[in-house]
């Protein structure tokens, strides 16, 4: 299918940190991913959490097949307005391979850690480590660490960056992916489709995985207008559907709703903004959005979850553990690095007495557990098991 004139055309990549020869039978979007799926740290999304800790369930949702889900989202929207789907996919699949262990509760706990008052070490966000982890902590290649990515792949990977850390890479990477958090412009067209489809799969899964974990009813979700206006329409359909898949039905319906409306509202966007080349709509405002109504709807269902999922006792009681344990792990392996993999204990003695530096390899290390691995490691280390 011919790509529009605004999409991100791999002939004219920004280019690699490190110039490579291209590759003879793929893009070098399609090189890119690739070169994700292969990493060792996408392999190790299978293993952190979404939102229910992995010990919690089988059938839960990971920080792997949400990856999937969002590249699959993507990749549908991406066709219908003729953008790179082969850079979307590349993003979708990279942009949570910073996360921590125990999802977003052991990201906080990480950049308490690394922002206690009176220290200045740089804080802990996922975005950021998810960049950190594509052009530096993979080691596959012999002339350089990281994946070597292409710029827009790397730029849809950075979805937030504060002014401080843009500052920090635009000094050592003038003009390159942080540059747009200090300018104001924005990403390629097919990192702002990536960070809706995010929001899209999120929501829609976490309906789906809080009720069957029994924390969110189906009489819970009827308050929330972008599910209940679908279930009303799936039960007036099929009146004796059971309801396992009334929910599935409606949820699906909700997902498609949803993928219309960005169609449609962006190509409304693009049309009125006219833009000629990738860079152009750069250059512009955000051009891939929901609708006005769609907006409000989503971000309705956003506060639904917020207090009824993400902040109920049982997912805050887990969340209070899972943030002990990266707390008592980052204290133990600052303390005594030795106790961490080698490579991260070399970094971390070689620094001595750069406290910093040194509690950056130890970040660093955590961040790259999965769930599993990091609870063992806090019983090794403290003899408590707090995840049964």
């Amino acid at each position: 299918m011919a790509l529009a004139a605004f999409s991100s055309d791999p002939a004219r990549s920004r280019g690699r940190r490190h110039a490579e020869a291209p590759a003879p039978t793929r893009s070098a979007f399609q090189r890119d991913r690739d070169r994700i799926v292969h990493s060792t740290a996408f392999r190790r999304l299978v293993y952190k959490t979404q939102v229910f800790l992995n010990h919690e369930g089988d059938l839960f949702r990971t920080r792997l097949t949400h990856s999937l889900e969002v590249a699959q989202l993507g990749r549908s929207i991406a066709r219908s307005l003729a953008l790179n789907e082969d850079l979307v996919e590349a993003i979708a699949l990279a942009h949570d391979l910073g996360h921590t262990p125990f999802g977003h509760a052991g990201q906080d706990a990480l950049n308490h850690c690394m922002s206690a008052p009176g220290l200045d070490w740089g804080g802990f966000e996922h975005n950021l480590q998810s960049l950190r982890v594509v052009d530096h902590l993979e080691e596959r290649y012999p002339a350089w660490d990281g994946l070597n990515l292409c710029f827009e792949t790397r730029e849809g990977i950075l979805k937030h960056c504060s002014p401080a850390n843009a500052r920090k890479i635009e000094a050592v990477d003038p003009g390159g992916v942080a540059q747009r958090f200090l300018d104001h412009s924005q990403p390629s067209l097919e990192a702002q489709l990536c960070n809706l489809a995010d929001e899209i799969a999120y929501n829609a899964h976490d309906i789906d995985d809080g009720v069957r974990s029994g924390l969110l009813t189906l009489e819970q979700m009827q308050a929330v207008e972008l599910f209940e206006s679908h279930r009303l329409e799936v039960r007036a359909e099929f009146p004796d559907l059971p309801d396992r898949r009334l929910l599935y039905e409606t949820i699906r319906r909700m997902l498609s709703a949803q993928v219309y409306d960005v169609i449609a509202a962006t190509r409304e966007a693009i049309g009125a903004a006219n833009p000629g080349s990738a860079d152009d709509a750069r250059r512009m405002g955000p051009l891939v959005r929901f609708s006005a109504d769609m907006r409000r709807q989503s971000a309705a269902l956003k506060r639904f979850l917020l207090a009824n999922l993400y902040r109920h006792p049982q997912v805050m009681h887990t969340t209070g553990q899972a943030q002990r344990m990266v707390r008592d792990l980052f204290d133990a392996y600052l303390a005594d690095p030795r106790q961490m993999a080698p490579k991260f204990a070399r970094r971390a003695l070689a620094a001595e007495p750069d406290r910093p530096h040194g509690a950056r390899a130890v970040a660093d290390y955590i961040a790259g557990m999965t769930d599993r691995f990091a609870t063992r490691e806090h019983e090794r280390l403290t003899g408590q098991r707090l995840l049964a």
